[in-house]
C-alpha cells in the first residue's frame, strides 16, 4: 500500500493510495499558511525540504467531524499528558489513527505516555510515527504493532525531509524486521523514485509512504504510474 503523508494527504486522494491526514491536536492551531510562507525552505545543505511550521491545524472536531471511514487515517499529535485521555474518549472507537510523537517543530517533546489506551480491535490502523533512529521495543511492548518510519530529522533550522532520512530509515527497517516479525512497517524519508521504495520493500517495510516527493508532481507522477503497476 501506498500511503500519502501530511501535508499532502489532507488534499490528495489517489487509487490504491491511503491518505494520512493531519497532524491534528486536541485544540486548534492556527497559521498555517503564514509559518508555511515564513518557514518551509529548500535545504541544499540537506537536499531537502526544512519547515516549522510546528501542527498548525484546524483541530480534532474539525477532523472527527470530516472523518471518512475506510478512506483515511487520521494522525494525531498530543501535547500534553493531560489530553491522552480526553481524545482517547472523543475520537470514534473504529477511527483509523496514526499517533504522531515525533514532531521537531513545537517547543517541547510530545507526550508518548499512555498511548496503549488507543488500541482496540474496532481500528484497523493504530500506528505510530517514529522520529529518526527510535527505537520500537517500548511501544511494542505496549502491545502497538504498526510503525511509521520515519518523521523528519530536527535542526535548528526545521525539521528536515527527504533523502537525508534514507538511511535512518533502513537501520530502523533493518533493525526491527527480522527482530518483530509480527509487525507492520511503513517506510517514509527520502522516497524520490521507485528504486528508493523498492529498497525500502527489500529491507522488510512492507508499505510506503510518500509526501515531498509531491513537490514535484512530474517525478512523483513517474513514480505513482511505476508504483501502482507493479501490483
Amino acid at each position: 500500500m501506498l500511503f500519502i503523508s501530511p501535508p499532502f494527504g489532507n488534499y490528495i486522494k489517489l487509487p490504491k493510495t491511503i491518505p494520512i491526514k493531519g497532524s491534528y491536536t486536541l485544540n486548534p492551531r492556527p497559521g498555517l499558511v503564514y509559518q508555511i510562507l515564513k518557514n518551509l525552505r529548500f535545504s541544499f545543505e540537506h537536499d531537502g525540504w526544512v519547515n516549522k511550521i510546528g501542527l498548525r491545524n484546524k483541530g480534532l472536531d474539525y477532523a472527527i467531524k470530516n472523518y471518512k471511514k475506510g478512506e483515511e487515517i487520521i494522525s494525531i499529535a498530543i501535547l500534553e499528558k493531560g489530553e491522552v485521555e480526553i481524545i482517547e474518549k472523543k475520537i470514534p472507537k473504529d477511527m483509523d489513527i496514526e499517533l504522531n510523537i515525533s514532531c521537531p517543530n513545537i517547543e517541547k517533546d510530545l507526550c508518548n505516555k499512555n498511548l496503549n489506551l488507543f488500541l482496540n480491535s474496532e481500528r484497523e490502523w493504530c500506528i505510530i510515527k517514529l522520529k529518526p533512529g527510535e527505537e520500537i521495543d517500548k511501544y511494542y511492548k505496549e502491545g502497538f504493532r504498526q510503525f511509521h518510519y520515519c518523521n523528519t530529522y530536527k535542526t535548528e533550522r526545521g525539521g528536515v525531509s527527504g533523502p537525508y532520512l534514507t538511511p535512518y530509515v533502513k537501520n530502523m527497517i533493518l533493525n526491527t524486521a527480522e527482530k518483530y516479525q509480527d509487525i507492520t512497517i511503513i517506510a517514509g524519508g527520502g522516497v524520490r523514485d521507485i528504486n528508493t521504495a523498492n529498497n525500502y520493500i527489500s529491507y522488510g517495510s512492507d508499505h510506503i509512504s510518500v509526501s515531498t516527493l509531491l513537490f514535484n508532481p512530474i517525478k512523483f507522477g513517474i513514480f505513482y504510474y511505476k508504483w501502482i503497476n507493479k501490483f
